[in-house]
């Protein structure tokens, strides 16, 4: 069962939430919080699996309090939903510890596979955040890319997976691509964020960039 708490400063956008997780098999609502600082205190009290955190709210914004919850080392993880398509939101969050940055206009759907996602461990980044984040990361678009020795360690499998994760692939998209099974292409990006050291995908997205795999569209 993965527990969720919503924090959200909009009573009917909470409400919407939490009759769509309510409604999903393995899935419920522990909480929701109208304000940052009460997001803060109810996830220290229910220990949820995960956040769903608006970014704007009254007093503490979504992004101190994604700080304050995963500062503490809980298992609890953060997904972050903004209407506001803007990189400073996504820096921040990545920042703070946020797991995954989502639109709040994303289908209902992708909601629920983002939230199912986090939980597991993965990070999710909505397509659009994706593109504008490393855009903007890379400061100079026509700077030659540096190669990280650790490139080396993985295997052409691995370096085919870990660009697929810097196009911001899905482990299903990634399998159909290859033609895989979803388990071993689990065990690809486990072993390729071991290799490269890195804590998840956004952070595995950015050494793609950071060494040439992709590079920003024009």
């Amino acid at each position: 069962m993965t527990t969720v708490l919503i924090a959200d400063d909009q009573p009917l956008q909470r409400m919407g939430f939490k009759m769509l997780l309510d409604g999903t098999p393995g899935m419920v609502v522990v909480g929701e919080a109208a304000s940052g600082a009460e997001a803060v205190r109810m996830a220290g009290q229910t220990r949820p699996d995960v956040v769903l955190m608006d970014v704007r709210m009254p007093g503490m914004d979504g992004i101190e309090a994604t700080r304050r919850i995963t500062a503490v080392g809980s298992r609890t993880h953060v997904l972050i939903l903004t209407t506001f398509d803007l990189d400073e939101y996504v820096y921040a969050g990545l920042r703070a510890g946020a797991s995954g940055f989502l639109l709040k206009d994303a289908r209902p759907e992708e909601l629920i596979a983002g939230i199912r996602a986090v939980a597991g461990g993965d990070s999710v980044v909505a397509p659009s955040l994706t593109r504008k984040l490393m855009d903007a990361y890379l400061q100079d678009p026509l700077q030659l890319p540096r190669v990280d020795p650790l490139l080396a360690t993985l295997s052409e499998r691995e370096r085919e997976v870990l660009e697929a994760i810097g196009h911001g692939a899905t482990n299903l998209e990634i399998a159909e691509r290859f033609t895989l099974t979803e388990s071993t292409v689990k065990k690809h990006v486990g072993r390729v964020l071991a290799k490269i050291g890195a804590r998840d995908r956004i952070q595995a997205v950015i050494f793609a960039y950071d060494n040439g795999l992709v590079r920003p569209r024009p």
